[in-house]
């Protein structure tokens, strides 16, 4: 039995592509700026985490982290999240590509949804949570990304929605 196809559902899957490649670029030069540019990047997670440019407020402060190594392995961490995140959104954007031709979408999906959810948990729990609350960022008037995380957890959600929508794919057999 042939499945009718609609216009708009042909054009999910290379929505999704182009969705998915967008969010892969945006990591992967983000990544790549903070491997060779690694101080801009690094002060601001210094600041953050020594909580230096907050109100200061001694009931919080005990949560400060002082030390420039732990500071630095958590940057470095970050880069490695977001390195893999957009490793895994660039096999993403090419399974998506590769499936376009054939319609079976399965792996190029679950491929997105992981790179996506790579970055929805490093901008939403990483930044917006740990760094806007944990470490009070939201009072900082010069280390305060909390705007520029909540553009790509948004960006990112919204992406993942639209991979998410329903295709039409062959029948298996």
């Amino acid at each position: 039995m042939a499945v009718n196809q609609s216009p708009r559902s042909s054009l999910i899957p290379l929505a999704a592509t182009l969705l998915v490649g967008t969010v892969a670029l945006y990591m992967a030069l983000v990544a790549f700026s903070n491997i060779t540019d690694f101080d801009t990047n690094r002060a601001f997670v210094q600041h953050v985490l020594a909580m230096d440019t907050t109100f200061k407020d001694e009931d919080l402060m005990w949560r400060s982290i002082e030390s420039k190594g732990l500071q630095d392995t958590v940057y470095v961490a970050v880069i490695v999240w977001e390195t893999v995140a957009a490793l895994v959104l660039i096999a993403a954007t090419y399974l998506w590509a590769a499936s376009l031709r054939h319609r079976v979408f399965r792996t190029a999906r679950r491929c997105g949804t992981l790179g996506l959810l790579m970055v929805m948990l490093l901008f939403g729990a990483g930044f917006i949570a740990i760094g806007g609350e944990w470490f009070v960022m939201w009072q900082s008037k010069n280390w305060n990304g909390l705007d520029a995380a909540l553009r790509v957890f948004l960006l990112s959600g919204v992406v993942l929605v639209v991979t998410q929508l329903p295709t039409t794919e062959p029948a298996a057999g």
